[in-house]
């Protein structure tokens, strides 16, 4: 979930053509993700990985939904 807020909020800051937090939020959610990923292939056990990706997933959509209500600095 942190994951895809923080690259909503990052797209949000790019399409406001605000470098500053678009560089910050692109650099954590890059950090972010790589983490994910990394230990979605090292530590996925087999049994769980249909329930994992669903979870995973949920994650994603509930992210994009906060950082799309959440509008820091993004002022008309």
């Amino acid at each position: 979930m942190l994951q895809d807020f923080l690259v909503t909020l990052n797209w949000r800051f790019i399409s406001k053509d605000k470098i500053l937090p678009a560089v910050t939020f692109s650099f954590l959610a890059t950090i972010v993700s790589f983490t994910v990923l990394y230990n979605i292939v090292t530590k996925l056990d087999p049994n769980k990985s249909i329930i994992a990706i669903v979870a995973y997933s949920l994650g994603v959509g509930i992210g994009t939904l906060l950082g799309m209500k959440f509008k820091p600095g993004l002022k008309k």
